[in-house]
């Protein structure tokens, strides 16, 4: 379902822990780390939306979460042709996205990557705010800084974008394990996860 304008309508979601660190989740046999999101199905507002996808994705119901705030108005990004499938260039422009600010109210344990047989994420962690903007996928990063620069004045306990713009722009330090090396982005992974990198694909779905 595209607008006239050639974008899908889409929603993001930063899941707020009690610590105000956001659900951070690593895509499926890529090295790319991103928040939930996914598309707007016909007939859905995008609150449904997102209950949806916090189910498909993370596992979450909504007594899980309370809502904090959502972006006033639609934040657009663009998808290289080269990430389109040729069907769709020349009619698929990219994604427009409404994004929600939660507050999850339930247990790490009530996270559940596998809660369908099409899973999006294969590790996950609880990440600063401010995510590392250099552990998204280029076209993506805009899009991001506006939606948490945007949302962030809702936080429980207010982060100054001021540090954003000291610290989103640099790369994580060099881990201290030796094993971590492979990721890209030098993440720690939580107890029970895994990563498996696979350098022939980008890990880009601008479709969801």
């Amino acid at each position: 379902m595209l607008d006239r304008d050639g974008f899908r309508p889409n929603v993001g979601i930063v899941l707020l822990n009690q610590r105000n660190q956001v659900f951070w989740g690593k895509r499926i046999r890529t090295h790319s780390w991103q928040f939930p999101q996914g598309g707007i199905d016909r007939g859905e507002t995008p609150e449904q939306a997102m209950f949806r996808e916090l189910h498909e994705e993370v596992g979450l119901l909504p007594e899980h979460v309370n809502i904090v705030a959502r972006t006033r108005d639609w934040l657009r990004y663009e998808v290289p042709d080269r990430y389109v499938r040729r069907d769709a260039r020349g009619h698929y422009k990219g994604q427009k996205q409404i994004w929600f600010l939660l507050q999850l109210t339930g247990h790490d344990w009530d996270l559940n990557l596998r809660a369908t047989d099409h899973p999006e994420f294969d590790a996950w962690r609880w990440n600063d705010y401010w995510v590392p903007l250099d552990a998204v996928i280029e076209f993506k990063r805009g899009v991001y800084e506006m939606a948490l620069t945007e949302l962030a004045r809702y936080l429980p306990r207010q982060i100054s974008a001021k540090w954003y713009m000291r610290r989103g722009a640099t790369r994580s330090k060099e881990p201290e394990n030796r094993s971590d090396r492979n990721s890209p982005i030098h993440m720690e992974l939580p107890p029970g996860a895994s990563f498996e990198p696979d350098p022939g694909t980008n890990g880009v779905s601008p479709h969801e």
